[in-house]
């Protein structure tokens, strides 16, 4: 073995062994996301019951919304413990990557089903608006001040985790919940106060347009990184500058970057040296550049301006 070819394997097995170390602490992430949504879970399906009876029993649109959105929340939150399940299996001969794109379809599944919870709402509010019906409001404000409390504590639960697709997905679920909770107070208080009973479905379309806005914003970035789409944040042709200005290095071309987790990101390029000598150093150097990037997967294609030219020059 060449000392070139010893030095090439020695900068590939270091690379190996950089990622080796990042998949591991990503599987640990990984698996401490899926306790903490489980607990989120429990927590907001053992209320999800008290407040359906509730919200049957006084007759409240709102209450009865803030049941049916804890039960999404509850679905939810079960679709992100299995993808962050499932994420932090290892690779396989069959999903060399893993299976970290599962929380990417389990963000895009949440926020689908947002949408549909929000249609749901808006339709039965406007039922309620064209036949009002009597509505207890000390029962609503009651239930409704204690789901609120949950989604408060299943939120702290949440966004102490890791902050990836999946888990903004469920936390915009559990938010989503806490201001269905304050509208259900106020529609109670109103209600209880007044007897003026439209206040619980305008709030409850009120409440359902905020939560569409977010939803929409979820939905854009959740099918755009399913569709292997460059992060938002991130200007693919400054990161192309910036491995090009490693030295010995003379273009970067071909470059993708792309999505296989919700916080994992690879890339790859073919690299053009000056000296195929340079390679180790320039390998080195180009993974510490996608690094500070956030990209810890990469893998780059050397080749030698060189030996291009001596290949132009014979076939013509």
């Amino acid at each position: 073995m060449s000392e070139h070819d010893h030095d090439h394997e020695l900068a590939n097995k270091q690379a190996h062994d950089h990622e080796s170390a990042n998949e591991h602490n990503h599987a640990h992430t990984h698996s401490a996301a899926g306790k903490t949504l489980l607990l989120a879970l429990a927590l907001t399906l053992g209320f999800s019951v008290v407040e359906l009876i509730a919200g049957l029993r006084s007759g409240s649109l709102a209450l009865l919304a803030d049941a049916g959105h804890m039960v999404t929340d509850g679905a939810s939150l079960g679709i992100s413990a299995l993808a962050a399940w499932l994420a932090a299996r290892p690779p396989s001969r069959r999903h060399t990557y893993g299976l970290g794109r599962a929380e990417l379809l389990a963000a895009l599944v949440n926020a689908v089903s947002m949408l549909v919870v929000v249609f749901m709402i808006a339709s039965e509010a406007w039922q309620r608006l064209q036949s009002p019906g009597s509505i207890d409001g000390a029962t609503v404000s009651v239930v409704a001040v204690i789901g609120l409390l949950i989604n408060i504590v299943v939120a702290w639960i949440l966004s102490r985790g890791e902050r990836n697709l999946n888990v903004r997905a469920a936390l915009l679920h559990v938010m989503g919940d806490a201001l269905g909770s304050v509208a259900a107070i106020i529609a109670g208080a109103v209600i209880y106060f007044t007897g003026w009973t439209p206040i619980d479905p305008l709030l409850s379309i009120l409440i359902g347009g905020l939560i569409l806005a977010s939803s929409v914003r979820l939905l854009r970035e959740a099918l755009h990184a399913t569709l292997d789409g460059v992060p938002f944040a991130m200007d693919i042709e400054q990161i192309g500058l910036a491995l090009a200005k490693v030295a010995g290095v003379r273009e970067v071309h071909d470059l993708h970057v792309w999505p296989i987790a919700a916080e994992r990101l690879a890339l790859s390029a073919h690299v053009r040296l000056e000296n195929l000598n340079d390679w180790p150093q320039a390998l080195k150097e180009l993974t510490a550049v996608a690094a500070k990037q956030g990209i810890e997967h990469v893998t780059f294609q050397p080749e030698s301006v060189v030996m291009e030219q001596a290949i132009q020059f014979k076939t013509r």
